[in-house]
């Protein structure tokens, strides 16, 4: 085997920043939200939250599109393409069912074990194309996948407090529910930016997509209203507007902004098999961090099942199943997660 080669890995000069930042992000929105809770509930309304963050996000895909181009250029894009506008609210749909979740499995687990269970993904990914676009999985695919699997399993019972079972059992299905949002809606973004949207420039679809993502995010929040009046959780209440200057809210929503923005140019610079490899380190991170700020013990099950995911995604990542298409569609794909 050769030595690596950094340049290859690093092409461009802020090459390191973008991958630092990318890390640093991500695991950040996990202790945020576990920052933000008290007693494992929430002072703020989590869909109001997830709502704002889209109109943020809005913005900004908004303001980077018009750096080079026209309102008026925007507004005539989106009539134009007002049937692809249309297309993206199946994924938006999945995406506010995703990003909402997020908070509610973060008030149940903690942020290394939230982030573990989440590389179920990887799993769900390769069965999906599997059955759905009929690609067959390698032995090595399906040993990384098992090994995966156990991984979490081992997480999971970690987390498995007595007496609790059956309370965590219900949010470890909601977060199979989560992970399979994220898997349906990147498979369909896919078929949009390699069919549909082929044509559109990635700054519009994002506009889309976040147009979309609102729009469900509001229809979220009557429901609640309507519904679930009622209800005794501090997560269904106290929608106002005051609770958008509290500074936990405003970093929860700025960072997951910047998410959005550092994936895209993680994604267009860095080597994809970066993303496998931070996504090793997050869960590192994560872990370490969890017991400095939160006091969060690192228990054996905790290095094991942190050493077998980051193995086996690590693995898989040698020979991904991928649905075949251009690189720039298939990274811009990405971008909308």
């Amino acid at each position: 085997m050769g030595g690596i080669n950094w340049s290859e890995l690093f092409p461009g000069r802020w090459s390191p920043v973008i991958f630092i930042s990318y890390i640093a992000l991500f695991i950040n929105q996990g202790i945020l939200v576990t920052w933000s809770q008290r007693s494992g509930r929430y002072e703020y309304n989590i869909v109001a939250v997830v709502l704002m963050t889209e109109i943020l996000k809005l913005i900004i895909s908004a303001a980077l599109y018009c750096k080079d181009n026209s309102i008026l250029t925007l507004l005539q894009e989106t009539v134009k393409n007002k049937k692809v506008l249309l297309l993206y609210m199946i994924p938006a749909i999945l995406y506010c069912l995703y990003n909402n979740l997020a908070f509610v499995n973060l008030a149940r687990f903690d942020p290394t074990t939230y982030y573990v269970l989440l590389q179920l993904r990887v799993v769900f990914t390769g069965i999906i194309f599997q059955v759905i676009f009929n690609k067959k999985l390698t032995a090595t695919q399906w040993f990384s996948l098992i090994i995966l699997t156990v991984g979490c399993m081992i997480k999971h019972f970690d987390a498995h407090v007595l007496g609790t079972e059956f309370h965590v059992d219900i949010f470890l299905l909601l977060i199979l529910v989560q992970t399979t949002c994220s898997c349906l809606a990147g498979v369909y973004n896919e078929y949009l930016l390699k069919r549909q949207g082929a044509d559109i420039d990635i700054f519009i679809q994002n506009v889309f997509m976040y147009i979309d993502s609102i729009l469900c995010n509001v229809v979220a929040i009557v429901a609640l209203n309507l519904f679930m009046n009622g209800v005794n959780s501090d997560t269904l209440s106290n929608a106002k507007i005051d609770m958008f200057l509290q500074p936990k809210v405003i970093l929860i929503m700025l960072n997951n902004s910047l998410v959005g923005i550092i994936t895209s140019f993680f994604l267009k610079t860095l080597n994809s098999i970066l993303k496998t490899f931070a996504s090793a380190v997050e869960l590192i991170f994560t872990a370490i961090l969890c017991w400095i700020l939160f006091g969060i013990p690192i228990s054996t099950n905790t290095i094991v099942s942190i050493a077998m995911v980051s193995f086996a995604v690590i693995l898989y990542s040698r020979n991904p199943v991928q649905n075949t298409q251009p690189k720039e569609s298939t990274e811009s794909a990405k971008l909308l997660v």
